[in-house]
This record gives C-alpha cells, structure tokens and sequence, in this order.
C-alpha cells in the first residue's frame, strides 16, 4: 500500500476574511508530502460551490509541481462530461511535460446535480459523454487524428508518459466496477460516501478484480479522511464540518447512504467502520493497516478537510511518515 494526499478544497466563508488562502496551504503542502514519503497528491475538481474551490486542476497542479521533484500529482476526478475531450487531452498532455512524467489521471462523469445545471447538461446523458469522451481522449494521446465536433485534429503536445498518463476511473456505483475492470482502468473509490463497513470494501475490490482481463494488473485508489495527531476531537469537528458541505451540495451518493443507513454516514459510524481514521499517531497508523487489508493499493488521505488549521494537517502529515515510507521510496517514475 501507498500513502498519497488528496484535497477537495473544501473553503468556508470565513477563510477569505480570516486570511486564509487555500491554494497556498495546498502549494505550501506538496514539499511536506515529499519530504514525509508521500507518493502524489491528488485534488478533486469541482465547480459552482464552496464544497470544492478547484475547477482549473492543470493549472493549480502545474505550480504545485514546481514545489516537488518526486511526488506525483493527480486529479481525481477530470469531469468528462463537462469539457472537450481535446481541451482535456490537450491541458493533460501539456501538465505532464511539466511535470516531467509525474501525472496521475482520474476521470469520471460527475453526480453532483448543480454542477450539470451549471453547465447545461442532462445527467442523464453522462454515461454517453464520458465513454465517447474516454475514448477519444486516448486516441488523441496515442497521436490518432480525432474529430471531437469539428474538423479531425492531432494534437501538437502529447504527455511525456507513452502511450499516455496511468488512468483511474471513479466509480460510485458499484455496478460501475466491472465496467471500469473491462476498461482496463485503474479504480478510484470514495468509500466514506458509498459503503459502510470495510468488509464491503473488500467485496468491491474483490469486484473489480476479478473482472480485470487476463494479464491486467490495476491499481485501487480509496479516498481516507484522515487525521494523525493530539487533537483527534478537534479533527471530529472539522469532519462534520466537511460532512455537512457534502449535504448542501446534494452530494447524491453521500445523501443516499445518510438516508440509507444515518449512523454509517455519521462521525462516529465512519470512525467504527474504519472508513474514517481519526487518532494519535501511532494508532491511526495501526488502523491504516486495517484499511490496507481490503485490498486497497493507494490510501488517497484527505488531510486537509473542514477547515482543520494548516499547521495540524502539517503536523499530521509528518506523523504519518512512517506510514508513507522513506523520501527515497518515492518515484517519479511513470505509473509508480
């Protein structure tokens, strides 16, 4: 197991005149991560809320990876739906030749309904745009002519990594795991929406595994809230803070499971479960043991959630080093 970062960058009304600036926390991380052993950090891209103040990832990646020489960088996810597959091709192939073959792609066709009404899309029309998206997407990396609404094009920059950055598809849905398996894809999970105890976690690793083609090897990347340090209560806080963004933004997965099960969904459910590790250090690094035996191959820990002070989510980070592995153990290399 690998331990990377992953940000939502969740901001709060009150940062802006408290003087908090979160794209500087996140720059001001990425050498704390590299030092610690971290393997990449990854941030979400999200657009029209709060709950999420990064919809341009190439660009806030692109001035993080200025601060690091060995830690990857990823977003997770690219909303097909939402854009040209060359403007994506295009900015993707562009991050990763200044990045120098350290992009980690995630990608997914979106759930939160104020997003779509923000662009004008039909939810309903998702699967179909992320497929073709998907599909023309590669192509384009792979130098294939692609007409993508007009005339057919090549791109004039492709990624450093060949035939094209390592992938993820987020799944949700559990039914989507076989899909993303068939693809050949890398999994990426968001279990403290979607599932409510680790067992069941292992049983949708053990999905996607099993229907991975003969020879495929992927990666499982699961997203952690996680906190090491003296102030576990403190973190509690900050987690229902968090928690309570994802039900304004009518997180749909998030809002099925709190109406399914309130108490799994909850601070305390999460923490019992293990889908939540909220601790001192040497216990949370017990519990990421735990977590590591569903199967999971890359902890994507959300460190920096609900508002929690940037020197506790530093302090935390050098905590969990041990966790993470020694600097040197950290590769540049393509798909690591």
């Amino acid at each position: 197991m690998t331990l990377s970062a992953f940000s939502i960058l969740d901001s709060y009304p009150e940062f802006e005149d408290g003087g908090r600036d979160r794209y500087r926390e996140l720059l001001d991380l990425a050498p704390r991560l590299e030092g610690a052993g971290f393997r990449a950090l990854w941030v979400a891209e999200h657009h029209f809320h709060p709950g999420g103040a990064c919809p341009t990832p190439p660009v806030l990646l692109a001035a993080a990876g200025e601060r690091s020489r060995l830690l990857r960088f990823g977003v997770m996810v690219s909303v097909l739906p939402f854009h040209s597959s060359v403007d994506v091709a295009e900015q993707y192939a562009l991050l990763d030749r200044l990045l120098e073959g350290r992009l980690d792609l995630g990608l997914g066709s979106g759930y939160l309904p104020q997003e779509f009404e923000g662009f004008g899309i039909d939810p309903a029309t998702k699967r179909e745009r992320f497929d073709r998206g998907l599909d023309e997407l590669l192509a384009l990396w792979r130098g294939e002519p692609v007409a993508a609404g007009g005339a057919p094009v090549r791109l004039n920059v492709l990624p450093s990594q060949r035939p094209h950055p390592p992938y993820w598809i987020a799944a949700q849905r559990r039914e989507a795991v076989p899909f993303v398996a068939r693809r050949g894809a890398n999994l990426g999970l968001v279990p403290y929406a979607t599932v409510s105890s680790l067992e069941e976690l292992r049983g949708v690793i053990g999905e996607y595994r099993s229907a991975l083609p003969e020879g495929r090897n992927g990666r499982v990347s699961a997203a952690l809230h996680l906190y090491a340090g003296p102030e576990p209560e403190r973190a509690r806080h900050a987690l229902e803070r968090f928690l309570e963004t994802r039900r304004s933004t009518q997180s749909t997965f998030y809002l099925e499971k709190s109406r399914r099960d309130p108490h799994a969904a909850g601070v305390a459910g999460l923490e019992s479960s293990g889908l939540a590790i909220l601790d001192r250090p040497r216990d949370a690094i017990a519990r990421l043991e735990e977590f590591r035996a569903t199967g999971v191959d890359e902890v994507l820990a959300i460190l920096d959630f609900g508002g929690l002070p940037a020197p506790l989510v530093g302090a935390s980070v050098q905590a969990l080093a041990p966790a993470a592995g020694a600097p040197e153990a950290v590769s540049g290399r393509p798909g690591r």
